[in-house]
């Protein structure tokens, strides 16, 4: 178990994040005094990966808005009001 400051996880987590991934487990300090523990998540954990870039979006299925009258139009309507 390797120990590492708030700022080294800051500043290279993508190391970090590596390590993790190969099984290493961290031990983050704040001011030296341990405050978490990082390590990989085994294959009997019931914690569930809900990844929302691959969700499709909700605003997807809302029907678009089309109007009449052009955005220039309206924008100049409304800068005349000033």
């Amino acid at each position: 178990m390797r120990t590492i400051s708030q700022r080294e996880l800051r500043n290279d987590n993508a190391d970090v994040m590596r390590g993790v991934e190969a099984g290493e487990t961290f031990v983050v300090t704040r001011r030296g005094v341990p405050v978490a523990r990082l390590g990989p998540i085994g294959a009997a954990t019931d914690l569930r990966c809900d990844r929302p870039a691959r969700r499709r979006p909700t605003y997807s299925t809302q029907a678009r808005v089309v109007l009449d009258v052009p955005t220039a139009a309206l924008l100049d309507d409304l800068r005349g009001e000033r």
